[in-house]
């Protein structure tokens, strides 16, 4: 991801915050949704500033929809609210985390969540599993 100097549609965002984001060349930064209370992994979405400026001001997560080129409020028309309880950026300032409570499914197909349909590893171990030579698994590097 590369900074992207100003944003392409105008945004009320604090301009301290806007200047730290490191945005896509399309000006966005992928923002993943979690659980606040479980730390479940809901969904990602797309902010650009002004989407990342209405999430912070009014308590609940706007995305930018690439498809449909317009702002979308999560729970407009499905009813499956984000309330937002935490923002923050990562250390790269190159995604957002906002941590929300989900009411109802937080995926577009209905599913709790977005990464609930096709688990491609499951219960592979961690850190402490020095894996088995018989197994095929390689030990996990610390």
């Amino acid at each position: 991801m590369t900074s992207t100097p100003t944003p392409r549609r105008p945004s009320g965002l604090d301009p301290e915050i806007a200047a730290r984001l490191r945005r896509s060349a399309d000006g966005l930064v992928p923002a993943i949704a979690q659980q606040y209370d479980t730390g479940e992994v809901l969904m990602l979405g797309w902010m650009d500033d002004e989407a990342l400026h209405r999430t912070l001001t009014t308590g609940r997560c706007t995305y930018w929809s690439r498809s449909r080129q317009e702002y979308w409020v999560k729970g407009d028309t499905s009813g499956h609210f984000q309330w937002v309880r935490s923002v923050a950026l990562d250390c790269d300032a190159d995604t957002v985390l906002v941590r929300v409570d989900q009411v109802g499914a937080a995926c577009h197909t209905g599913d709790r969540t977005c990464f609930d349909a096709d688990v491609l590893l499951k219960d592979a171990g961690g850190p402490a599993d020095t894996g088995d030579a018989g197994s095929g698994v390689p030990a996990v590097d610390q």
